[in-house]
């Protein structure tokens, strides 16, 4: 399936191509022999086949998977695989509920990474929640947010969008960033996802979405430009405005 995906989207002249988080796996564990069953390596042959898929495009996949990290120890984590092969792992910080039982938190800085279409930026699902995070990746320079998710459909009022969704809203607004978001769709035993995925504007408006048991891409043309702009007036700027001497206690 995430090779379809992606063969899809390459037909489509896609720059940036985002699949589910543990998009190889599946998300919902039963045991720890399952979880070894499912874990890789970074080095795993899948990847190479991803990296042949794209051939000399310069398209980027970025995806999540279970990964068996070099001390032994299983992450849960996003792999971002260009025409050079394997450029980043992002192993997530922020774990949700049952995932404390299976993976370890990651303890490193999410990535950001050049490439031909901008600086990438790579969260994973949960991570998405705590607001210095995407802050965080546009202080470097961060010029789109790339987030494999898995939300668990929560309750919402009538007409209105998933929380999920607003949470990469109001990220992409206060940061002047674009957030796309790959969710899963469907039902996995017993679990009910979403079905979120959406692009959202450095304005904070959704600029493609799709929500519920339909499968499908979500695409959107966008002009990076945009992000490089962080103003919001000729008075007030996202990042300029910032008074990082007042919020020590909050890192604290």
């Amino acid at each position: 399936m995430a090779r379809k995906a992606i063969c899809d989207a390459l037909a489509m002249d896609a720059d940036l191509i985002i699949l589910p988080e543990l998009v190889t796996s599946g998300y919902v564990i039963e045991s720890d022999a399952e979880l070894n069953l499912i874990a890789m390596s970074d080095r795993d042959e899948l990847f190479e086949s991803w990296r042949g898929l794209i051939g000399d495009r310069e398209s980027v996949v970025v995806a999540g998977f279970a990964q068996r990290g070099v001390d032994g120890l299983v992450y849960n984590s996003a792999a971002v695989v260009d025409r050079n092969g394997l450029r980043a792992v992002y192993q997530k910080n922020h774990l949700w509920d049952e995932e404390k039982r299976w993976f370890e938190p990651g303890k490193t800085l999410p990535p950001v990474i050049q490439t031909a279409f901008g600086k990438l930026g790579v969260l994973i699902c949960y991570d998405l929640e705590f607001p210095e995070t995407a802050r965080d990746l546009a202080l470097r320079g961060a010029e789109i947010i790339a987030v494999p998710t898995n939300w668990p459909l929560a309750y919402r009022p009538d007409g209105e969008r998933s929380p999920e969704i607003g949470n990469a809203m109001v990220s992409a607004r206060v940061n002047r960033v674009f957030i796309a978001c790959c969710d899963r769709v469907g039902t996995e035993r017993g679990t009910q996802w979403t079905g979120g995925s959406c692009i959202v504007g450095p304005d904070g408006w959704v600029l493609a979405e799709r929500e519920g048991h339909d499968s499908g891409m979500v695409s959107a043309d966008i002009d990076m430009s945009l992000a490089a702009d962080k103003s919001l007036n000729r008075n007030n700027d996202v990042l300029g405005d910032r008074r990082p001497n007042l919020y020590q206690t909050l890192a604290e």
